[in-house]
């Protein structure tokens, strides 16, 4: 099975089977030892009958006991060697559905880093999860193909082989049979294909309404907006529901013939070979034989339906992991070297020019316009950005990443200690750590846990307040020390009080270096070496905070709206 930390491989992602094909090439040996032991597992179910013919004809009714006594023993010890079969074949594709279900898991973590911010902008969150939770299985599942459905093939030739001994005539119905079998469940397959398709679809869109709901459920209550999702929600679930029974009645129509349309046909068989012993075509012992023989090639027909619906469903979830696979990460080379000394930064778009070793604050009345400026400045959108005289998109990734850092107000926080989760790959020395805890007013933070900065924090910080998760972030950016720090709304989740000790904090902590935020508090706004007023994505005015309030009433009545705001939380905290 692969290893957590082992290649996982380069995935075939021209197609849906494809890709099933691949994950069967990448784990061989395991893969043609399923269908090894699963064929003979299967052959040897089918050889019990012919045993007992042989007992039943040379020792039961000649009345040979020495015959009766070995064709038995042979009987037992054949039973016994395919019941262990059985344990060792079930082991084996489990085993190859664990290493289909990793390896996806690997093939997918993996591209969505190498994605990288690209992933939310041209993937759903709900699409990820579905992949993530469902199709993941699915894949891994449609696996049993490779054992069970080879032993099936197998075990019919072989069957189809000792009719044929018997009569020749029953050899052609099963022969003619399974054909007409694929006919008439064929068609249902590709209209499982496609139910199964558009079911995976609108599960992914309801998957990621949950998550919004999840997380904006006190913002609905607040805004008063609760209903209206849950409506919306319902009417979703609604038509995933009724998609869901498509796919039950074409999945319950595939279960019923895999069982009905081979007990049918297997009952013709034994209808026939009946006929031929009371015409004395055929001996007692040989219609046991047929008996057994029919009752055997129920297993592998049905196995054979099976692995068909299991394969139809697999193909529908590999192409939706094909799908993510075709995504390219955003290029991360350029024929351009960063500037060697700090550089202006500036958005041709918006009109934002940042000088450097200062801090600057973006307000405008959209948080969507300014936060954008942002994503320009630090490359995670296509722009005419520029550092200094060269475009930013003409910088290698990976030092734009070195070197400018956005922190998101909303920005995911892992599960782990404290100590882990604002620290990330380094380990920063100890000093570091409370300097940067002090600079983001986060002591109350740390002094509040049990046991301190190596106290547990659950995934996206859930354990903690709004309020904590918001400086928690701000602390692991801090701890970064960047040259260039473009942070939206680092604030917003605060009261008053703490709000301006954090503002005149930061100030101090970045002092020289490169500073721009996102934010339409006064008490930011009052520490900016220079603020850019932005009105419909462009800057309307530059200066400091002051003077902007003097001269500009858009600005006065921005900010005076945002102090009203601020006021009335404080109120509330309070």
């Amino acid at each position: 099975m692969i290893d957590a930390y082992e290649d996982p491989g380069t995935p075939d992602h021209r197609g849906g089977g494809r890709y099933l094909w691949w994950l069967v090439t990448r784990q061989p040996g395991r893969s043609v030892a399923g269908a090894v032991i699963a064929s003979v597992w299967m052959v040897l179910g089918a050889a019990t009958p012919y045993l007992m013919s042989r007992a039943i004809d040379d020792g039961l009714e000649p009345g040979d006991l020495g015959a009766l006594a070995g064709w038995t023993a042979v009987l037992v010890a054949v039973g016994a060697f395919n019941a262990w079969l059985g344990i060792m074949r079930h082991r084996t594709m489990t085993r190859v559905r664990m290493d289909a279900n990793f390896r996806t898991v690997k093939v997918v973590v993996g591209h969505a880093v190498r994605l990288g911010a690209a992933l939310p902008r041209r993937v759903g969150a709900g699409e990820v999860v579905t992949i993530g939770v469902g199709d993941v299985q699915t894949i891994s599942t449609s696996l049993t193909a490779v054992g069970p459905g080879v032993g099936a093939i197998v075990a019919y030739g072989v069957v189809a082989g000792l009719l044929l001994s018997v009569s020749a005539r029953l050899a052609a119905v099963v022969l003619l049979g399974v054909p007409v079998l694929v006919v008439l469940v064929g068609p249902l397959m590709g209209r499982l294909q496609r139910v199964e398709s558009e079911y995976r679809q609108r599960q992914g869109v309801l998957t990621a309404r949950v998550g919004d709901l999840a997380g904006g459920l006190r913002v609905l209550n607040g805004l008063g907006g609760k209903q209206l999702f849950a409506d919306a929600f319902r009417r979703d679930s609604g038509r995933l529901r009724e998609q869901g029974y498509r796919v039950g009645a074409v999945t319950s129509w595939m279960q019923a013939l895999g069982m009905g349309l081979p007990t049918l046909f297997l009952a013709v068989v034994t209808w026939l070979g009946a006929r031929l012993a009371a015409q004395g075509d055929i001996s007692v012992g040989e219609l046991v034989a047929v008996y057994g023989y029919v009752a055997v090639l129920v297993v592998p027909v049905a196995f054979l339906v099976e692995c068909g619906y299991q394969l139809g469903r697999g193909v529908v979830a590999a192409r939706r992991v094909v799908r993510l696979l075709r995504l390219e990460p955003e290029p991360d080379d350029g024929p351009c070297a960063a500037p060697a000394e700090p550089a202006v930064l500036h958005d041709p778009e918006s009109g934002v020019r940042v000088t450097p070793g200062r801090l600057t604050v973006l307000a405008g009345a959209r948080h969507a316009d300014t936060a954008a400026v942002l994503d320009r400045l630090g490359r995670y959108a296509p722009s005419a950005a520029t550092w200094g005289r060269t475009r930013l998109d003409e910088i290698p990734l990976p030092q734009v990443r070195a070197r400018i850092l956005v922190a998101d107000h909303e920005a995911d926080l892992f599960a782990g200690t404290l100590r882990e989760l604002i620290g990330g790959h380094r380990e920063p020395a100890e000093r570091d750590i409370w300097r940067a805890v002090h600079s983001a007013v986060a002591d109350d933070i740390v002094q509040g846990l049990p046991d301190g900065l190596d106290s547990a924090i659950d995934a996206q910080a859930r354990n903690l307040s709004g309020g904590q998760r918001q400086r928690v972030r701000l602390v692991r950016a801090l701890l970064c020390d960047p040259e260039v720090l473009l942070a939206v709304e680092p604030t917003s989740a605060l009261d008053a009080h703490t709000e301006a000790a954090v503002a005149a904090r930061l100030r101090l902590a970045r002092s020289g270096r490169t500073t721009v935020l996102t934010s339409t508090s006064p008490l930011v706004l009052d520490h900016a070496d220079t603020v850019h007023y932005l009105a419909d994505g462009k800057v309307a005015a530059t200066g400091t905070h002051r003077g902007l309030l003097a001269e500009q009433p858009g600005y006065r009545a921005l900010v005076a709206r945002s102090a009203d705001t601020d006021a009335d939380t404080e109120e509330v905290v309070a």
